[in-house]
């Protein structure tokens, strides 16, 4: 039984619409549809949004939780968006916005161009070293600023490379002597 898929989804501002087994959406950001299975139960109330899943389907319960948490961000990605900050740390380092998409210097013997895909949105700050990025797509986000993490992974002696900016960077110390 599903933890996730039995609470509710509230939708705010965005306006839904239910087709059979399609959630038509429309928000101020996004608009979409999102298909579930046939064989699961759709509510929709003034404000929320409840899934069931079938009785007579087996092993319904586990794909549950899953498309109640994707119609949720798909739902929230219209209204408000997603956002995400990537912190490039080390002397020299930095990120240029160009023609194609951004370029970054992380200090190899070469440039690396990296292409930006339609749906997201990239801010760079005057250093170059704090990355914005934004979409209304939670799965393009995380998967963009995940490659752009590993063309230089932090490194845990001195704490340079690409990382997020929430997140620690656990340090090793260093030879002694």
């Amino acid at each position: 039984m599903s933890k996730i898929g039995r609470r509710p989804i509230a939708f705010g501002d965005v306006k839904v619409s239910l087709v059979g087994s399609e959630v038509h959406y429309t928000g101020k950001m996004n608009s979409g549809v999102y298909v579930l299975p046939e064989w699961m139960e759709i509510t929709l109330n003034d404000k929320t949004i409840a899934i069931k899943p079938g009785q007579s389907v087996p092993g319904a319960s586990r794909l549950w939780g899953m498309h109640r948490a994707l119609m949720a961000n798909a739902l929230i990605g219209a209204d408000k968006g997603f956002e995400k900050q990537i912190r490039i740390v080390g002397l020299g380092f930095k990120a240029v916005k160009t023609a194609k998409g951004l370029q970054f210097s992380l200090g190899f013997s070469h440039k690396i161009d990296f292409e930006v895909p339609a749906g997201l949105t990239i801010e760079i700050d005057k250093t170059g070293q704090l990355l914005s990025c934004k979409s209304t797509d939670k799965n393009l986000l995380g998967l963009v600023c995940s490659k752009i993490r590993l063309l230089r992974a932090p490194e845990p002696y001195k704490g340079t490379g690409v990382q997020y900016a929430n997140e620690t960077i656990f340090r090793k110390v260093g030879k002694t002597k």
